[in-house]
């Protein structure tokens, strides 16, 4: 099979971006790589602050035959000691089960957050519902299809993002942020300082600290995975932590996978405008000129090399430029090459529903905004091709 053409330049659709400047492998992961992960956190998402200690784990509840016995499902509470006033996240880990009814080895998993309560991803009647949200059981359960996935010989473990921080402009006074805070509930937050997406990524980086010591994960087969903002949240917990080795980005958009320099769909000023507490407020002040932004997401998807990146799209979900979410996948190329691997390996926009892609996947499938059955299909193979092919390293 010939290789694929290397990755165009940005010049070819218009685009003036910062460079990655990826000269070789070695200089981008002794050089280059921190200058661009502390850009981002400077100018977009904040730096996430240490001192936290290790975290501890208390498994509420294990049942072995979830799914009509074929899983075993743990709830398991994770906190901080050093940061006593935050309760912590409850993390919900489903494992497929081997034909004696138990957990059989250790098997890969993906590790995501969700929007409403483990409740909501189950119709299980023994999961406790969340006390604050407003979902019924099950309500999102589509974005979850535990017996698809679970039938691939991959686990799945997620949480809700309300138990890091509640999703408003005050909420991080309820939260992870306002705990850790210096000055707690009372906190001024300074430009580069984390915002809610870095806490949200922070709480899925304790869900690997989890999974690591689980004797029915292989900590070294993890992969990260969001929807929308929680897509810009696993992009970024990517970039921060090698320990996942796939990182799958679905309809994340602005702020996410679509490149800001684009004005197309949602834009930085009209993003930092709606939800300012995503973001450290730098981020906010490029939102007249994106262009004077020293990063773009090209560089947030190369920060993952030479991990495997996976983005998805859907056709009708404008606001989100999935053409944009393309070329970010697209234009992060030479740091692929620079490893001497392939990246998304055409050179324009595809069909829909038509995967592509060597080590950075795409594809933009019909329908709008939403995870489905199609999307988790096409990230289970892509997962399960580079998880095999480092086996055979």
């Amino acid at each position: 099979m010939p290789s694929p053409p290397p990755a165009p330049s940005p010049a070819a659709f218009g685009l003036d971006l910062p460079a990655l400047d990826a000269r070789s492998a070695e200089h981008w992961q002794r050089v280059r790589r921190p200058e661009v992960l502390a850009l981002f956190e400077q100018h977009v998402y904040g730096r996430t602050p240490g001192g936290f200690g290790q975290p501890a784990f208390d498994v509420l509840a294990t049942r072995s035959d979830a799914l009509g016995g074929r899983a075993t499902r743990r709830l398991v509470r994770v906190t901080l000691p050093r940061v006593p006033d935050w309760p912590g996240l409850v993390l919900m880990l489903h494992v497929p089960n081997g034909p004696g009814g138990q957990p059989a080895g250790r098997v890969p998993c993906f590790v995501g957050l969700n929007f409403a309560g483990n409740h909501s991803a189950t119709n299980a009647a023994d999961v406790p519902i969340v006390a604050d949200s407003e979902v019924a059981r099950g309500a999102k359960a589509s974005r979850w299809p535990f017996d698809q996935i679970l039938g691939r010989g991959v686990a799945v473990a997620t949480a809700w993002y309300g138990d890091i921080e509640p999703d408003s402009p005050n909420g991080w006074r309820r939260g992870l942020r306002g705990a850790a805070a210096p000055q707690r509930h009372e906190h001024d937050w300074q430009p580069g300082e984390w915002g809610a997406i870095g806490a949200w990524a922070f709480g899925l980086r304790l869900m690997a600290d989890y999974l690591e010591q689980d004797p029915a994960i292989d900590p070294r087969r993890l992969a990260v995975i969001g929807h929308s903002r929680l897509g810009k949240t696993a992009l970024w917990a990517g970039a921060q932590d090698s320990r996942f080795t796939v990182v799958v980005s679905n309809d994340s958009g602005e702020g996410g996978a679509a490149l800001m320099r684009r004005p197309v769909g949602e834009t930085t000023a009209k993003i930092t405008s709606t939800f300012p507490h995503w973001f450290t407020s730098t981020y906010a002040t490029y939102g007249d000129d994106p262009s004077r932004c020293p990063v773009d997401q090209h560089m947030l998807v190369g920060l993952a090399a030479p991990r495997a990146v996976y983005i998805g799209s859907a056709i009708e979900d404008s606001w989100a430029d999935p053409e944009g979410e393309f070329l970010a996948g697209l234009l992060a190329g030479p740091v692929y090459e620079a490893f001497g691997l392939h990246g998304v390996g055409v050179e324009r926009w595809p069909a829909v529903d038509v995967p592509v892609g060597h080590h950075v996947g795409y594809h933009v499938r019909r329908g709008g905004h939403d995870l489905t059955a199609y999307d988790w299909q096409r990230y289970v193979d892509f997962a399960w091709r580079h998880w095999r092919d480092a086996a055979a390293d």
